[in-house]
């Protein structure tokens, strides 16, 4: 096994915790630190001063590492035309449930990485900082790793890993096509020729010289043990802790989660504007999960806000983002310390069985 990651962040078991905005806060990165894997805080829908104050109550209860993630997008630039289309696609559901369809559509905003947040993590100085969607320019990558941060970004790709580690990436995140949530992709647009996690692990193994972590659709010890076999100094997991109790889904969420197979995800641009995996929900099935009329991320989430708000108060996911990878069903209800610690010990007692 590759123990680089191990040693570089002195964390007892190769287990990332997925950094999931809107699904997660301290209390599971708490948790998933205390059995022994590499805690994150996703910041991407945060303040400045939330962000503070979750570093500081993870900071309170523990002295282990912690990753604060960022989005690195380039703003979108509003196309009228295209927002006009996709409030007419959205009408029927509004006059469904009674809402206005002149209402202001309400603020999707996503702050991308920039130098004020760069000069909080100067001050806070995480063990890591990650990123989705490339890297944030070069002089504010040089300032992350000047802090004493390593900095860890996802590549969909080889050409992608090899791009991150041009440029001052201390760790790639390979993440598979299996995955649930945003694609990390930044150099390419084509869905059709995204690898799956395991065909993509051993690549960017070979391609780059820093330690790579395996994300996708690993859900279990016999992912996170192909993985490590593969090449993989970590492995990344996300919907495995969804339905742990420290998961801050809603409640339409989490029972589909439980309900849910192996065909029940899809790849949708429908709810933000950029590729993310979930599962599928009516808005999704009716006007098909990739649209070329959704506006460009993150804008599409702002008129699809007043049907999740009527659909959740119905007790329905229906317009409503929830991000789950392909081994959705491979999921536990435990508490994510314990989840964390049992994943480990059967890694360890299937690679036994292995070698006997």
């Amino acid at each position: 096994m590759d123990r680089r990651l191990l040693d570089l962040l002195k964390i007892e078991r190769p287990i990332v915790l997925a950094p999931m905005a809107g699904a997660m806060d301290t209390e599971l990165a708490i948790a998933v630190a205390q059995g022994g894997g590499l805690a994150s805080l996703p910041v991407a829908l945060l303040d400045e001063a939330k962000m503070r104050a979750q570093v500081a109550a993870f900071r309170a209860a523990t002295d282990k590492p912690l990753n604060l993630n960022f989005f690195c997008h380039t703003p979108p630039v509003s196309n009228n035309a295209r927002e006009h289309a996709w409030r007419e696609a959205l009408k029927p559901y509004y006059a469904e449930y009674g809402i206005d369809p002149a209402a202001p559509v309400p603020s999707s905003n996503r702050t991308p990485f920039d130098a004020a947040l760069c000069a909080a993590v100067e001050e806070l100085k995480p063990e890591v900082v990650s990123f989705h969607f490339g890297l944030p320019a070069a002089a504010l990558v040089q300032r992350v790793k000047a802090a004493g941060c390593l900095v860890m970004s996802s590549a969909t790709t080889v050409k992608e890993a090899r791009w991150l580690e041009a440029h001052g990436a201390d760790v790639v995140i390979a993440q598979g096509y299996e995955a649930g949530g945003h694609r990390g992709m930044f150099l390419t647009v084509d869905l059709a020729a995204q690898p799956g996690t395991f065909a993509l692990i051993p690549q960017v193994v070979d391609a780059v010289g820093v330690p790579v972590i395996g994300a996708g659709g690993i859900a279990d010890a016999r992912g996170i043990a192909a993985a490590l076999v593969l090449g993989a100094s970590a492995v990344q997991i996300g919907t495995a802790y969804l339905r742990c109790p420290e998961s801050k889904i809603l409640p339409p969420h989490r029972a589909a989660l439980r309900a849910a197979h192996d065909d029940d995800t899809a790849v949708t641009n429908l709810m933000t504007g950029r590729p993310a995996r979930g599962l599928v929900n009516r808005v999704m099935r009716e006007l098909g999960p990739v649209s070329g009329i959704a506006p460009e991320f993150p804008l599409a989430g702002g008129a699809l806000a007043p049907l999740h708000a009527k659909a959740q108060a119905q007790g329905s996911g229906d317009f409503s983002s929830m991000w789950a990878g392909q081994a959705a069903s491979l999921g536990r209800e435990m508490p994510a310390r314990e989840l964390t610690r049992t994943l480990w010990i059967e890694v360890q007692d299937l690679m036994a069985r292995l070698a006997a």
